[in-house]
């Protein structure tokens, strides 16, 4: 932290925890912060830098929200790790993680047969009433939280996934166990705003932002095999994407 130096305007309208906290997540991103690295505590800090201490504290609780800092006791802030950065395509957070070095790890939320509602239906191509296996995972990197998963499936495709299975490995890798060839997607990301019981399951504060992803999956045929509708924490995700200029 003592390497660090930060440019804080005192005259922008731009509070100055926001600030603090974007220069501090800045440092993380491009490795200023390496992960384990302990911050100097709230009151140190707000003297270095002439900051009042809730101000400070403001500063890092929002990264405490956002996944990048952990308080830990007896032993101070920690960095927890560099956001993860996903390349769209047709692959798993599961998989993903894994080949990123992370440590994967899910907790199954609900996993049931239901009938499918008017948007699920839609989605999927069925009539609505349609018996679907229903999904929702909890899913961890290294053991912090970063995604709750929901899955909507046909019961022909996912029927037979236990729960054993779903802990074990991607829902993308069961599927294609099954012979199905996902072919073709269509994906919507957006973000909103933590309700209670996922605030309380990822660990953050109601309120804080989540980076949202909604995707239906279509085999070689045409039919729509999953549907999707997905949180993550926005401070430690994001998606990446090339754009060609056709």
């Amino acid at each position: 932290m003592s390497e660090l130096t930060f440019d804080l305007d005192r005259s922008s309208p731009v509070p100055l925890w926001f600030q603090v906290a974007r220069q501090l997540e800045e440092a993380i991103e491009h490795g200023r912060l390496g992960r384990g690295d302990r911050l100097e505590n709230e009151v140190g800090l707000a003297d270095r830098w002439g900051l009042s201490r809730p101000t400070m504290r403001r500063a890092i609780q929002e990264l405490v929200d956002n996944g990048l800092l952990v308080r830990k006791r007896g032993i101070g802030t920690q960095v927890v790790s560099g956001p993860m950065k996903r390349q769209v395509g047709l692959t798993s957070l599961f998989d993903d993680l894994a080949r990123s070095g992370r440590k994967p790890s899910t907790r199954i939320l609900t996993h049931e047969t239901a009938p499918a509602d008017d948007r699920v239906a839609y989605h999927l191509g069925v009539h609505q009433g349609t018996e679907v296996v229903l999904l929702a995972r909890l899913r961890l990197a290294d053991e912090e939280p970063m995604a709750i998963l929901r899955n909507w499936l046909p019961v022909d495709v996912a029927g037979g996934f236990t729960s054993q299975q779903l802990e074990a490995r991607g829902l993308y890798e069961l599927i294609r166990a099954t012979g199905s060839h996902m072919r073709i997607a269509s994906q919507r990301v957006s973000a909103r705003e933590a309700a209670l019981g996922e605030a309380r399951l990822l660990g953050v504060r109601k309120g804080a932002p989540l980076l949202t992803m909604e995707r239906t999956t279509y085999d070689d045929s045409g039919r729509a095999i999953e549907l999707g509708d997905h949180v993550y924490r926005a401070g430690i995700y994001s998606f990446e994407m090339t754009l060609v200029d056709r």
